[in-house]
């Protein structure tokens, strides 16, 4: 106690003063970047999210992301502007972030890449929720697609999933990428039952459900001379929605049109030789 009462603190106090308000600036001035860069970088965030949710080309998903991706660049930019007004060497910091973001890419190169390929699907859009697709061998309807991974159902509604990588490095079969699609179908008529006559049977049959489409017309080909039959191909256009029903309707439909006009359809027989043995 005697020790600290012989000290003059108003000398060391005057002595010291100049590097204590010198620190003190330093400190208000860190706070005050650090609290408006924080701000600043929370509001353009928030900006970049509104921007993108206003373009029908990019995704919501996406739009979270390039927001996601902003806040952090800039917050790590105040960081950075902050530690150097403490004399906290910037350079060496960078360098030293440089290299552990380069160690961490390159342990995550292939959820980089799919990163990357879920960047480019919510841009350029070759599928979207609730299409069927068929990506990298596997078919099935698109549930839900994010920065890693597209999430199929398969018509007997298995989940299958597909990283972001695999699925835009391949060829995609979008199945409602058109809104309107062709049925090709194919009847089989005897030699002996007149073709005109089959033809406007099938043509008629056809253009009776009002799901097919006018314009395009369907078309009612002969397309084979087979070994026992006439192959008729019929190709109407219907909405892509309608295929599988009326592809369905019409098989049924004209198979009854043409039992109705006495038009045969021929199968294979099994005709059985019996030789007399003399």
């Amino acid at each position: 106690m005697e020790f600290l009462n012989n000290i003059d603190w108003e000398a060391q106090m005057a002595e010291h003063w100049p590097v204590i308000a010198a620190y003190a600036l330093k400190v208000l001035g860190a706070l005050i970047v650090l609290i408006a860069g924080l701000r600043i970088s929370g509001w353009i965030a928030s900006l970049v999210r509104k921007q993108a949710l206003k373009r029908p080309n990019i995704d919501d998903t996406l739009g979270s992301f390039f927001a996601s991706i902003t806040r952090w660049f800039l917050t790590a930019a105040t960081i950075i502007a902050a530690l150097q007004l403490f004399g906290v060497q910037a350079t060496s910091f960078v360098a030293i972030l440089g290299a552990m973001t380069l160690a961490i890419g390159l342990s995550l190169q292939g959820a980089l890449g799919n990163i990357a390929s879920g960047i480019m699907v919510m841009l350029f859009r070759p599928y979207s929720v609730g299409q069927y697709v068929e990506l990298a061998g596997e078919g099935g309807t698109v549930k839900d697609i994010n920065l890693f991974q597209t999430i199929l159902a398969s018509p007997d509604n298995v989940q299958i999933i597909v990283p972001n990588s695999q699925a835009i490095s391949g060829v995609i079969r979008n199945y409602a990428g058109y809104p309107t699609r062709r049925i090709d179908l194919v009847f089989s008529v005897d030699y002996g039952d007149g073709l005109e006559n089959a033809m406007e049977v099938i043509e008629r049959a056809i253009k009776a459900d009002d799901r097919v489409l006018a314009d395009p017309a369907p078309v009612v080909r002969v397309n084979t001379l087979g070994a026992s039959s006439v192959d008729i191909v019929a190709r109407p256009w219907v909405k892509t929605s309608d295929y599988w029903e009326v592809r369905w309707t019409l098989t049924r439909t004209v198979k009854e049109a043409l039992d109705a006009a006495g038009i045969s359809i021929p199968y294979p027989h099994q005709v059985n030789i019996t030789r007399e043995v003399s």
